[in-house]
């Protein structure tokens, strides 16, 4: 996938496309599906996460991990990093509603653990993804490329809680000065969900809880003041479990 023209190709065939089940990933906690849609000539594979398969959590409110999902794809967006693949909201589905995201073809043997040097230097988006969205459960294996080399990030069902959660294998920046680039880039992000002056942050509305959206704003401005990527925390698990 490349270029604005391609994510709308693909938005569009995610929001309107008829919906066929390919298959059942079995390794994850919630109902995972293959899918294919169809959509003008077109079939596009995606994976399909409805909201009636999400078990339920203790720590956040039931029927939310889809809608997280999607709230994931609009802040990747919105910085204008391009991590997390095009994600939407249907409220029809096989299975009934849930999140729907374009899948993204990719070695499941190269992740974090596998990666080489220079690709371990490529995850500073990353991890100030991960802190902005507090990710409760960044596993290696949830970090990807695709054929083109492209770097993606997948599963999104356990982020935006109002207390820190973050769980991340990606600490390997801990302590360095943000670059400036991806420090402006929050920093619109910032002036925009203060302002409310931007499109996505009506939609980001829709999907999560005023708390959870002014605790989102909180780390986005906690991070411009600090300036460095967070050391890990301490009296608390900062790792995912189990960690690919």
């Amino acid at each position: 996938m490349g270029g604005t023209s391609d994510e709308t190709r693909i938005i569009q065939a995610l929001e309107h496309g008829e919906i066929t089940l390919r298959g059942e990933m079995l390794f994850g906690s919630n109902d995972t599906f293959l899918v294919q849609v169809h959509y003008q000539d077109e079939d596009i594979p995606a994976v399909y996460k409805p909201t009636r398969g999400e078990q339920p959590l203790w720590d956040f409110p039931p029927g939310t991990l889809a809608l997280r999902e999607v709230a994931a794809y609009v802040v990747s967006q919105a910085l204008g990093w391009e991590l997390v693949p095009p994600t939407i909201y249907r409220r029809k589905g096989p299975l009934g509603k849930g999140s729907l995201q374009f899948f993204i073809a990719h070695d499941p043997e190269y992740h974090y653990f596998t990666f080489t040097p220079e690709d371990r230097q490529r995850l500073r988006p990353v991890a100030l993804f991960d802190i902005l969205v507090n990710n409760a459960d960044r596993k290696g294996g949830h970090i990807l490329f695709d054929h083109d080399h492209h770097l993606w990030l997948i599963d999104h069902g356990i982020c935006f809680h109002v207390e820190d959660k973050l769980r991340t294998v990606v600490w390997d920046f801990a302590g360095e000065p943000i670059p400036p680039p991806y420090a402006d880039d929050i920093e619109r992000f910032v002036s925009a969900l203060e302002r409310r002056s931007a499109p996505w942050v009506a939609t980001l509305e829709a999907l999560l809880s005023t708390a959870e959206i002014q605790a989102l704003l909180r780390r986005a401005q906690r991070l411009l003041r600090g300036g460095c990527f967070p050391r890990p925390p301490t009296g608390r698990r900062y790792y995912p479990w189990p960690p690919v």
